[in-house]
């Protein structure tokens, strides 16, 4: 029947099609970065974060990491609290990204301490074992210039200060590249609230038990020999030699991670992987 009114057909094709692009694009378009969408918490970036924010792009860190955690179980136990509309206010272009050779880095900013970041862009497989990221230690070499960065923001209208723009005289490009890593996403204190406590009383299931020490050993080598050094003698991190703590509390220190301290969580590798590094690390601290 309709085949034969092809005219008709035509319109009622195309009044569908608009139909389902106001309702799947158009709506929520107008619905995003709206004064109600942002949080007032995330703020803009500084001129030295803006540059870093530049460089990465440039050097095309953007083709194999994303910046966005998707609203899945599996993604938010791994990266951290799913993102939202309102963090990327200040972002021109998004850089979301679809395409992860590396780890997504939305939750990035205060994972780390600065010298992580610093040794990590030099020589990324001093800090991550197997890691297939090239080395960035030459953009240290390349201190940034105040001139060309004042014309680029005058042409973004960007409301930085003459006196912002010339105090980059003295920063490298590493150091813009650390600025930048720094701030995403630490405009939320999703870390923070993640924390968990965990009820009831926590006992070593593997006190004693060569073969979860020799497990803890290898997680430790693989994990965290890079911040506290080969023989816990301390490196980035503080030395773990002389730990006297209780079994529980140190469990909790790696399962929760120290937010303000720099260092990860460690609890999405699982309880028993986590009880493995305590009993490690409280055998080391014996000898």
């Amino acid at each position: 029947m309709w085949e034969k009114r092809p005219i008709l057909l035509l319109l009622l094709a195309t009044a569908a099609i608009m139909v389902g692009t106001i309702v799947t694009m158009i709506v929520p378009f107008m619905s995003v970065n709206t004064e109600a969408d942002r949080i007032e918490s995330v703020t803009p970036y500084t001129p030295l974060q803006q540059e870093g924010r530049d460089i990465y792009i440039r050097e095309g860190c953007n083709n194999c990491h994303t910046q966005t955690v998707r609203p899945l179980v599996s993604e938010v136990l791994r990266y951290g609290e799913y993102s939202k509309s309102g963090e990327f206010v200040y972002d021109r272009p998004f850089l979301w990204g679809s395409k992860r050779t590396g780890p997504d880095l939305a939750r990035l900013g205060g994972k780390y301490p600065d010298a992580w970041h610093y040794k990590h862009m030099d020589s990324p497989r001093t800090m991550i074992t197997g890691s297939n990221m090239p080395d960035y230690g030459w953009i240290k070499e390349n201190l940034l210039d105040p001139q060309m960065i004042q014309r680029k923001m005058e042409t973004l209208n960007f409301p930085y200060t003459a006196e912002q723009i010339s105090a980059l005289a003295v920063k490298n490009e590493m150091d813009a590249m650390v600025a930048y890593l720094q701030k995403l996403g630490s405009d939320i204190p999703w870390r923070k609230a993640a924390e968990t406590t965990i009820i009831g009383e926590l006992n070593n299931p593997f006190t004693g038990d060569k073969g979860a020490i020799e497990a803890g050993g290898e997680l430790y080598e693989n994990s965290c020999a890079p911040c506290h050094g080969d023989k816990l003698e301390g490196d980035i991190g503080p030395e773990l030699t002389d730990l006297d703590m209780d079994d529980a509390d140190l469990y909790q220190i790696i399962h929760n991670g120290i937010s303000d301290g720099g260092m990860p969580a460690f609890g999405s590798i699982g309880s028993d992987k986590v009880w493995q590094l305590v009993n490690y690390l409280q055998s080391e601290d014996d000898n």
